[in-house]
């Protein structure tokens, strides 16, 4: 979502868009065709003949995980390159192309994967295959245009971090909270990174992050796997393989107690942010963590709202995001006091409610209404062929099968009021927590360090 370009969820942006992460409480099963091509690629077909339109998507495995001092920020600098040109569509052709046969496209980064998408009438589905293969297989490395994109993204930076409260916080926040996993880099990368980057590194990163085996395409619309498969045998399949990323193996050590960091800036409010440590999307505490936060923090009926905004009146609003992780990662909470409160008060409150989630088991209808809002949100994602292809190739890629989003509900059902209560008490601590507070350097407000 912070980009000058286009409307591109990254890291950032994504903490303002829970449906993504969330899963349902229910779900009914529908015919999915898979095949995993000669290259690598893996490619799912949901056929859906309602509207004459097409959702695809593109996940490649490859964000700020992969990458290192020196190459931060390169995996989003490659979701903007992709829309530059290549050797048949080149620099704005791409999106004039696909304008002109009805089609739009996006893009979003996160520190996992990268993904592009596209929807369009089912009319234009070998021109959407033909962009497709031409800047997988021939993406333009002109000088010039590496250049005037660097200066796009190095300007995205300074509008959505360095000059952006919420934004730098939030960027303190993870380098705090996560010292030696690559969960650390910003997905918009460090400035001096982005000024130097080197020809060589981005060929190589291109190459192993955007190889036709570290990709799920997933389709759904109106269209059926016979076709898409013919159409990617034709475009896709003829792509040259090359290594994908190495794996991941640094493990993120132990926390073995409480991080604070303070900012100073120009602001007219403080604000306050939390991380607590939480383990990969794939664990079994997935569904019981969801409901618990559901219960703390899903809207204004919910127990952090209704104590901070509503009761004590001392926050203008209170969340908590997370989102799609391979690896062990953070959930984040976001407190805006109100004008005159001391952040600590909303520090105050939010442990508060932690320990009452512990100590005390949630009720009946608290449960049932969690879950019901997580089948609601899935029901709402799933009307659409956008929505679809997004969960299904959430799914396939965080889960490592698509089907098991067959399997949520079972999952939900399964989850109990003692689940709820144990999960707040394993990773909701004050060892795991780290605490991130932003204060106006116009006032004379003093923060504990």
């Amino acid at each position: 979502m912070y980009t000058i370009r286009r409307f591109r969820n990254t890291a950032l942006g994504l903490l303002c868009s829970c449906a993504f992460f969330t899963l349902p409480a229910a779900s009914q099963e529908f015919p999915v065709a898979a095949r995993t091509l000669k290259n690598g690629m893996k490619v799912l077909v949901q056929t859906d003949h309602s509207i004459p339109n097409i959702a695809l998507y593109v996940f490649y495995r490859v964000g700020s995980r992969n990458e290192g001092p020196g190459t931060t920020g390169i995996s989003h600098f490659f979701e903007h390159m992709m829309f530059n040109g290549a050797k048949k569509y080149g620099p704005g052709e791409l999106d004039k192309a696909m304008e002109a046969n009805g089609g739009s496209n996006n893009a979003y980064t996160t520190k996992d994967v990268t993904v592009y998408q596209d929807w369009f009438p089912r009319s234009a589905l070998p021109l959407i295959y033909d962009i497709e293969a031409d800047r997988i297989r021939d993406l333009n490395f002109d000088p010039v245009k590496i250049k005037s994109e660097r200066e796009v993204v190095a300007s995205e930076r300074r509008l959505s971090v360095d000059d952006e409260n919420g934004g730098i916080l939030d960027e303190q926040l993870w380098a705090n909270a996560v010292i030696a996993h690559p969960y650390h880099w910003p997905v918009v990368g460090w400035m001096s990174d982005i000024e130097h980057w080197t020809m060589e590194q981005l060929k190589h990163h291109f190459e192993m992050g955007y190889s036709p085996n570290n990709a799920t395409m997933v389709v759904v619309g109106d269209a059926s796997p016979e076709e898409i498969f013919q159409l990617c045998e034709k475009f896709i399949e003829p792509i040259p393989t090359h290594a994908p990323p190495p794996p991941v193996t640094t493990v993120e050590p132990e926390q073995l107690g409480e991080r604070r960091l303070l900012v100073r800036k120009q602001a007219q409010l403080p604000l306050l942010m939390l991380a607590y440590r939480l383990p990969q999307t794939n664990s079994p505490d997935f569904y019981a963590l969801n409901i618990l936060r559901t219960v703390l923090f899903q809207g204004e009926s919910s127990r952090m709202y209704q104590r901070l905004v509503d009761k004590d009146q001392i926050a203008l609003d209170v969340s908590a995001f997370t989102e799609p992780a391979f690896d062990p990662t953070i959930i984040e909470v976001l407190a805006q006091p109100k004008q005159g409160v001391d952040p600590r008060a909303c520090e105050k409150a939010i442990y508060e409610e932690f320990e009452r989630a512990k100590t005390g088991e949630i009720s009946d209808t608290e449960l049932e209404k969690a879950k019901n809002i997580r089948l609601v949100e899935f029901y709402r994602q799933m009307r659409t062929i956008n929505g679809r292809a997004n969960t299904i190739g959430t799914y396939e890629v965080f889960f490592g099968d698509y089907k098991r989003l067959f399997d949520a509900a079972k999952n939900y059902s399964a989850v109990a009021k003692a689940d709820v209560q144990r999960v707040a008490k394993t990773y909701f601590g004050v060892n795991s927590r780290t605490v991130a507070t932003l204060i106006p350097e116009n006032t004379e407000e003093k923060a504990k360090p």
